[in-house]
């Protein structure tokens, strides 16, 4: 009985140490911030997290904002650490995570398209399974995406059909950037990693299955965003492909 007693207050001990970081970086997103960081707190009412926004200078007003944000929530549970001007998603990750005190990170974006109704989904699989990372899908039953046109929706297939079929990852969803890492985890995995754009995320979810760490999904409906405009265009695809061929080439 004092074996079951003491395992259970272990377990309950590390369930009161853990805590999530989650990291969202931000380039004019003021009118997305705000309502973000609510449905964040509407969500994990129960939960020990800190948000961290790594703004990269938006001329917008986006750190003003946040700082509004800080004066409601405390400072404590939302960091602003912002950079002087763009600087890449890669690095805005990086910048994140020296500040981030959890013991597992949450990275998403900024602009509604990943709903925060669905971190206690992550959470729970991870603690389920003890996956060292838990990553968002559109492509399996129950995801999807909502707002994209047909083209769109083509080409976003077509980019992971074809990273499927020359990396064999072992997730649906290579270019998703709504994941949660234990954070040690991420720490290694970003030490690795060289791309600084939206390649970033299929190279971190390629080296971290090629590491053999141990990859859990749960399906997302990622939505267009609703405010403000879309920051992928042309160069961005030429990129992924080159980032493509390198990972074919690296790992």
């Amino acid at each position: 009985m004092a074996s079951i007693s003491n395992s259970m207050e272990a377990k309950e001990e590390d369930d009161n140490n853990t805590k999530y970081s989650i990291i969202v970086p931000t380039y004019n997103e003021r009118l997305n911030i705000a309502l973000i960081v609510y449905l964040i707190f509407k969500h994990l009412q129960n939960v020990n997290f800190e948000i961290i926004v790594v703004d990269d200078g938006s001329p917008d007003g986006t750190q003003e904002i946040v700082k509004q944000l800080q004066q409601v929530y405390g400072e404590d549970r939302i960091l602003l650490r912002p950079r002087a001007k763009k600087l890449g998603l890669g690095t805005a990750y990086i910048h994140g995570l020296k500040h981030a005190t959890g013991n597992f990170v949450v990275i998403m974006d900024a602009d509604l398209s990943h709903h925060p109704k669905y971190l206690p989904s992550f959470i729970k699989k991870q603690i389920e399974t003890g996956a060292s990372i838990v990553t968002g899908t559109r492509y399996v039953s129950g995801g999807g995406v909502h707002g994209w046109n047909l083209m769109r929706k083509l080409t976003s297939r077509g980019a992971n059909v074809l990273a499927q079929t020359l990396l064999w990852p072992g997730v649906s969803d290579l270019t998703g950037s709504f994941r949660l890492y234990k954070k040690s985890v991420l720490e290694d995995v970003i030490s690795s990693c060289v791309s600084k754009g939206y390649v970033f995320q299929m190279e971190m979810i390629v080296r971290a299955s090629r590491k053999g760490y141990h990859i859990e999904e749960v399906p997302i409906t990622f939505v267009d965003r609703v405010y403000g405009s879309s920051k992928l265009g042309g160069s961005e695809i030429v990129e992924y492909l080159k980032g493509l061929l390198y990972l074919l080439v690296t790992t």
